[in-house]
């Protein structure tokens, strides 16, 4: 097992590549084949004769790739099964909780499916997180979304005409995504604030120059992933009442808020949006898993009666495409390298292996990972 197909995306939307023309050459080294299908790089800047000079066959056709594969990677979940041999290793982000019919497809016919989200999140596999690595770039450029959006200037500024005071943004959910976003509101010179329902990121958020907003709801903390865990509904209330107050006064609210596998909790309702200023802006980053504010919309930009501007944050690290496609393409990388025999020259796909049994979720004609089968 040692030839890989790299396709090109079917989401119009997506701008991303699951590999890139660096990559492609250091597997080339090791002893992958690799096919690329024409265009597959073209959004993120990757012409077809790049990834001829690092060493992959260009192919024109979907089919084409399939019929010359033993591993299929891309960046999102296909459309279907169609094309894909069987004992196929195929190799993608894949959205597995709301996927529940498509994994049967998968099973069904035999292909073996590894879902990048699924990847434990332990020291040895960190160079494989596309969750990390794709939310540090989303919690970057949801600051520069707010920030084209909001009618005040981020930094304080002295003028002959008067002093303009820094813009105050308000982080609610302090993962990977909410620290990138800290980080990058600060650089800009905006007044930040943070608050996370578990007390370990305290320092963190100290770290980069931001007031950690604390609010007692009791006993909280996180899984063995990082995760935070979900509340209670008395804790989300005292929630709710102790930020509806922060928000009021911020001109920016960022909330990344996610339940990995479940739908995310609402932390700012009306009521509460009814609060802020007019010309305040909020970037919902959990929008597409059923949103942390409500009646934001993940398919347009939403203005409330009072002139508050909901944004949707739903893949934002499309918006740059380069640096994305890089970090993902670090993360099959990496994968791939994990996996590689060099004896055989054949990626061995051990079950036994913590990664693997981690994020392989069809294997034989069945499912195999015990949280879908």
């Amino acid at each position: 097992m040692n030839k890989v197909f790299l396709c090109r995306e079917t989401d119009k939307n997506e701008t991303r590549t699951a590999l890139v023309p660096s990559d492609v050459a250091k597997l080339a080294r090791m002893g992958y084949e690799l096919a690329v299908q024409s265009g597959a790089g073209l959004k993120t800047g990757c012409g077809d004769r790049e990834y001829a000079e690092a060493g992959a066959k260009i192919v024109q056709t979907y089919g084409e790739g399939c019929e010359f594969a033993d591993i299929v990677v891309r960046v999102n979940k296909p459309g279907g099964i169609e094309g894909l041999r069987e004992h196929t290793l195929h190799i993608s982000s894949f959205d597995v909780f709301n996927e529940r019919a498509a994994i049967g497809e998968f099973a069904a016919a035999g292909i073996r499916l590894v879902s990048l989200e699924m990847i434990p999140r332990t020291t040895l596999a960190q160079k494989m997180d596309i969750l990390s690595s794709q939310a540090s770039l989303a919690g970057y450029y949801a600051v520069v979304l707010a920030a084209s959006r909001l009618p005040k200037i981020f930094p304080m500024m002295m003028t002959p005409s008067g002093t303009i005071s820094p813009a105050k943004v308000f982080i609610i959910g302090v993962g990977v995504a909410g620290l990138q976003a800290i980080a990058t509101a600060k650089r800009m010179g905006a007044r930040v604030e943070a608050f996370d329902t578990r007390p370990v990121v305290e320092e963190q958020v100290k770290s980069l120059g931001a007031k950690f907003v604390k609010i007692d709801l009791g006993e909280t903390g996180q899984t063995e992933q990082g995760y935070a865990k979900e509340l209670t509904p008395e804790q989300v209330a005292l929630q709710r009442k102790a930020q509806a107050k922060v928000c009021a006064q911020s001109d920016i609210v960022i909330t990344t808020a996610k339940v990995f596998g479940r739908k995310a909790p609402v932390l700012l309702t009306s009521d509460m949006t009814r609060q802020m200023k007019p010309g305040s802006v909020i970037i919902d980053m959990a929008v597409r898993t059923g949103g942390n504010v409500e009646g934001s919309d993940p398919e347009k930009e939403v203005i409330l009666d009072n002139g508050v501007v909901i944004l949707g944050g739903d893949g934002l690290e499309r918006f740059v495409p380069k640096d994305a496609s890089n970090m993902f393409s670090g993360n099959i990388t990496a994968f791939l390298t994990h996996f590689w025999d060099g004896e055989s020259k054949s990626l061995k796909a051990d079950a036994s292996d913590e990664i693997m049994s981690g994020c392989l979720i069809t294997d034989g004609h069945k499912i195999v990972h015990e949280k879908f089968r």
